[in-house]
């Protein structure tokens, strides 16, 4: 059971929320296979005010788990094929969250590196959000797990990390106005290098008649 001040501590806006996150310690234990991933990198979204949020149009069945409580898992899947996780933030409605772009696996990373096709750069396991999941080996089933209750267990810092070892800017691969300068809510530990590289969105391409669409990389942003 979470002591009542570690969930407090998310029942902020997720803009405020994301220096409590970086640094912090996410384990997952399925099954005896424990994963554990310093987070390093997040996105915030900021619900019905931010259009480049899953809850800009309000709720639905896909996105309920944003609506609840601060200290949930919301986890999506995405382009067919990837798990992309969130921790949801704020008080209860709000629908704001931070998107687990990319971190360093500190535990279990033989684990890691079979769940990721055992990558030849071990600072790719949890480098991107669909790395990460998987490397954590969250899927749907996960989406609303309290994060500070088992088979997850979340350990924040004890102080959040110093503003001068925080970079901000745009976040990665999010469409229109939420995409721009004007949203610079991707947050991460300055010079760390399981951080994710900064990717402006693309514009999708029809593809011809008969042709198949290329997969998104496990490695790019799903929003």
């Amino acid at each position: 059971m979470a002591f009542a001040s570690e969930r407090e501590r998310l029942a902020v806006p997720a803009t405020s929320a994301a220096p409590q996150l970086l640094g912090a310690v996410l384990t997952h234990d399925a099954g005896g296979e424990r994963v554990s991933v310093r987070i390093t990198e997040v996105e915030a979204y900021m619900g019905d005010a931010d259009p480049g949020s899953h809850a800009f149009r309000g709720q639905t069945a896909r996105n309920a788990t944003m609506f609840g409580p601060a200290g949930h898992l919301y986890v999506y899947f995405t382009y067919g094929m990837h798990y992309c996780a969130n921790v949801v933030c704020g008080t209860e409605g709000d629908a704001t969250g931070l998107l687990l772009r990319a971190g360093e696996v500190i535990e279990g990373a033989d684990i890691a590196a079979v769940r990721r096709g055992n990558p030849r750069n071990l600072l790719d396991l949890a480098r991107g959000p669909a790395r990460l999941a998987q490397a954590l080996g969250i899927s749907r089933p996960l989406d609303g797990a309290d994060v500070f209750m088992h088979p997850l267990h979340l350990e924040l810092p004890a102080e959040p990390v110093s503003a001068d070892l925080v970079s901000t800017g745009p976040r990665v691969g999010v469409s229109g106005p939420g995409g721009s300068g004007d949203y610079p809510w991707r947050y991460w530990l300055t010079g760390d290098p399981t951080v994710s590289k900064y990717r402006p969105a693309q514009p999708r391409r029809r593809p011809a008649a008969g042709a198949t669409a290329p997969p998104k990389a496990a490695g790019a942003n799903a929003r």
